[in-house]
């Protein structure tokens, strides 16, 4: 092989690590959206909890607890 079908052969290899590069920077980028969505979900999901959990009533006994004449 001459050294210019060897320049060839190097030129056409990096450009298809370059490609799987890209793809997998791609990929990746889709996987961390769907990650932020789930985690602004979850988020979304915790602060409703709390606000729950503040604005619940305390006076009503718990569902497991034993009435205080046991």
């Amino acid at each position: 092989m001459n050294p210019e079908e060897q320049n060839e052969a190097r030129f056409v290899d990096i450009e298809i690590k370059l490609a799987h590069q890209e793809d997998l920077v791609e990929s990746l980028n889709a996987r961390i959206y769907e990650q932020q969505k789930q985690i602004d979900g979850l988020e979304g999901m915790v602060a409703r909890l709390i606000e729950h959990m503040r604005t619940r009533d305390t006076t009503q006994a718990p569902l497991n607890e034993r009435p205080p004449h046991y």
